[in-house]
């Protein structure tokens, strides 16, 4: 029954931390490039390295943002109601 009632709750987590990682990498790209946007897979302006460094950053930002969230969320529903939510 508590799985019921987490899967909500970790959902709309997740909606939300994905726009916050989109905005923190979109903050994290300006200050290292320069750029307001992150180079394209198919575009034809930047290179291999540039190309992929951006989408390393973005995947490893994603990660530590979905992760945080996550577990901020887990550890939210144990203080509320006094056990660790299930997986």
């Amino acid at each position: 029954m508590s799985k019921l009632l987490y899967k909500p709750f970790s959902m709309a987590s997740s909606v939300a931390g994905g726009i916050a990682a989109g905005i923190v990498f979109k903050q994290v790209w300006r200050r290292l490039s320069g750029e307001d946007e992150a180079p394209q897979a198919t575009s034809r302006d930047y290179g291999w390295g540039e190309v992929l460094a951006a989408a390393a950053l973005q995947g490893a930002i994603f990660a530590v943002v979905k992760a945080a969230i996550d577990r901020g969320g887990a550890a939210g529903v144990r203080r509320l109601t006094g056990n660790w939510p299930p997986d």
